[in-house]
Formats: structure tokens, C-alpha cells, sequence
């Protein structure tokens, strides 16, 4: 376990931009590595990507595809951390941790059924032009 003193965490927390950036990418890092929902999301990103550039809906349209994977993958790397977090405080398996856990897992399904909703919605626009 890494203990650290107040003074140190107040070096991290107001250090230069390439060290936060470093702590930043290490946590993307260790999310891919650990977290097959994480890999399975990214590639869902990279699908609709790859849809939205066969298809070139208009500007509009790419722009809402792309913020739904950014707040997709955002609400994955926090239900992580929070997970994370939760099973190092209190490993055992108690019945409010539970529920945090499902409603953190649930903020990702509700952003994914958005983001399935506006694809679809995209694609119906582009074949009804």
C-alpha cells in the first residue's frame, strides 16, 4: 500500500501539467488493463467512428456521436475509480457498497442506451435523405 504525507499529495495535486498528465495516463493504463468493459466500450467508440466516417452525417451528427463516447468512457473511468476505491475501504461484501457499485454501473448504461439512441437516431436521418 502507498501511504503518502499532506505535503506530498498537495505536490501531486498542484504539480506541473506532464506530471498530471502522467497520473492521468497511468490511470487510463490501468483501467484498459483491468477493466473488459472498459476495452469493450472503447471499441463500441471506435465502431461508431468508424460509422459516423462511412456515413459523414454532417458535422451535427459526428459531433453528438463524439460526445457520447467521451461521456461513455468518462462514466466508465469513474465507475472504476469508484470501485476501486469502495473495495480497498471495504473489501467485504455488504449491502449499501452494493448498491453504490450498481448505481455508479448504472450511470454507464444510462449514458450507453443514450448514445445507442442517438446512433440510431443518426442513422435513421442518414436513410431517410
Amino acid at each position: 500500500m502507498i501511504t503518502r504525507g499532506h505535503g506530498e499529495i498537495a505536490r501531486m495535486k498542484n504539480g506541473p501539467f506532464h506530471r498530471r498528465l502522467g497520473f492521468a495516463l497511468a490511470g487510463l493504463r490501468e483501467v484498459w488493463r483491468r477493466e473488459k468493459s472498459f476495452r469493450t466500450q472503447v471499441l463500441a467508440g471506435v465502431a461508431a467512428v468508424v460509422a459516423v466516417a462511412l456515413l459523414r452525417p454532417g458535422l451535427v451528427w459526428a459531433g453528438l456521436v463524439a460526445i457520447c463516447i467521451v461521456l461513455v468512457l468518462a462514466l466508465e473511468l469513474v465507475n472504476s475509480a469508484i470501485e476501486y476505491m469502495i473495495d480497498h475501504i471495504h473489501p467485504d461484501i455488504a449491502a449499501e457498497i452494493r448498491r453504490a457499485k450498481d448505481v455508479a454501473a448504472a450511470a454507464v448504461l444510462v449514458a450507453s442506451v443514450g448514445a445507442s439512441i442517438i446512433g440510431l437516431l443518426m442513422v435513421i436521418d442518414w436513410l431517410t435523405r
